[in-house]
């Protein structure tokens, strides 16, 4: 099959937060996305004709439905809660823990799948910084390459711009807002939109390392 043939039917969990938002309205708009399944734990209010959601309280345990998460090529996975405040095993829980499970169900069920994982810039692959977030941002990504997917990989955004008339942005952002411009012009900042166009270009051409930094996501997010 060659590239121009591919139709992405893509899990996008975190559509109720900022990026899984801005990421679900990108692949809404791609005509090379055919199907979006959003798993929340909360009605999102979304509608759309290529959209499909499913109500599910507990990520720890998604074996319930299962049977529904068959037959998709590609997760975006966005799904994620600030370390601010947390102690470490809190937030390894909710952070690592979370997302292996998911991952390990995904993978084992659709081997043809590529994951996608908002990670964050600074990550510490070396999982030994001082950093508690970074250690298990890193942990997390390393874990999740040795997963049988097709293809994986770790997204470390710095700065992002929200989508335009996006709903599920923090009230804190708009005092933030007025860095993009600076930030953008140092390589520190990307628009969530180009965040999602990478996820989809990366089902559908791949991309040399499977960590992407900003200047990786700005550059599979080109047509």
């Amino acid at each position: 099959m060659s590239n121009s043939d591919i139709k992405i039917r893509v899990i996008v969990t975190g559509a109720t937060g900022m990026v899984g938002e801005g990421v679900l309205q990108t692949c809404l708009q791609n005509p090379r996305v055919e199907e979006v399944l959003i798993i929340n734990r909360k009605p999102s209010g979304f509608t759309h004709p290529k959209l499909k959601e499913i109500i599910h309280a507990d990520f720890f345990d998604i074996s319930p439905i299962a049977h529904e998460l068959r037959g998709y090529n590609a997760c975006f996975f966005c799904l994620g809660v600030s370390s601010v405040g947390m102690k470490e095993p809190e937030y390894y829980n909710l952070t690592y823990t979370l997302t292996m499970h998911v991952a390990e169900t995904l993978s084992s069920l659709n081997p043809d799948m590529t994951f996608c994982y908002i990670s964050g810039a600074s990550t510490d692959s070396t999982e030994k910084g001082k950093m508690m977030w970074a250690r298990v941002k890193g942990k997390t990504e390393n874990d999740l390459t040795k997963l049988p997917f097709k293809q994986e990989y770790n997204f470390r955004p710095g700065m992002m711009k929200a989508a335009a008339g996006a709903k599920n942005t923090p009230g804190f952002y708009k005092y933030l807002a007025w860095l993009y411009p600076l930030l953008r012009a140092l390589g520190m900042a990307t628009t969530i939109t180009e965040v999602g166009q990478a996820m989809i270009n990366s089902v559908i051409k791949g991309y040399p390392k499977n960590v992407l930094e900003i200047k990786d996501i700005i550059e599979l997010a080109k047509e």
